[in-house]
C-alpha cells in the first residue's frame, strides 16, 4: 500500500474552508464528507481532514491554538512558478493572507507561504525536477 498523509486541521467555519480549499485546486472527497468535517484532496497521497471543532475535540483533549500562533508550515510542491505566483495570488480573495512569510527564490526552488482562513500556515514550492530527481546539484541565485 502507498503511503499517504491526512493532514487534520481545526477550522471555526466548514463551509468556507471548503470553498477555500476547493478554490485553491483541492478537491472534495464525499466519502469522508459530512456536516462535521471535510476531506480534500491535493494529490493520490495527500489527503487534509477540516474538522469542526467540536469534531476535533473527539479526537484530543489538548487545546486549538489561535490563529496568531504557528506550529508548523505544511509544504505543498506545485508544478511550476506560475501555479505557485497562482496560488498565492489567490489568498487573500478567498479569505486567507497572502505572503505571510518573505516570498524565497532560490533559483532551482521558489515558494511563497500563505495562511488560510483558521491561521493555518502553508507554503506552496516549486522545485526544479532536475535538482528534485538528483539529477542536477542546486546552485542558489545570486
Amino acid at each position: 500500500m502507498t503511503r499517504m498523509i491526512f493532514v487534520n486541521l481545526p477550522v471555526t467555519d466548514l463551509e468556507r474552508a471548503k470553498a477555500f480549499y476547493s478554490g485553491l485546486g483541492f478537491a472534495n472527497e464525499p466519502r469522508f464528507t459530512d456536516d462535521t468535517a471535510a476531506c480534500v484532496v491535493w494529490s493520490e497521497t495527500i489527503f487534509v481532514m477540516l474538522l469542526t471543532h467540536a469534531k476535533w475535540r473527539t479526537f484530543t483533549d489538548r487545546p486549538i491554538p489561535d490563529a496568531a500562533s504557528s506550529e508548523v508550515m505544511l509544504c505543498l510542491s506545485c508544478e511550476s512558478r506560475d501555479e505557485v505566483a497562482a496560488m498565492n495570488a489567490g489568498v487573500a480573495s478567498r479569505g486567507g493572507t497572502a505572503d505571510i512569510n518573505p516570498p524565497q527564490d532560490h533559483g532551482f526552488m521558489m515558494s511563497h507561504a500563505f495562511a488560510d482562513p483558521d491561521g493555518h500556515v502553508w507554503e506552496a514550492m516549486w522545485m526544479d525536477p532536475a535538482v528534485a530527481s538528483g539529477e542536477k546539484e542546486p546552485s542558489v541565485a545570486a
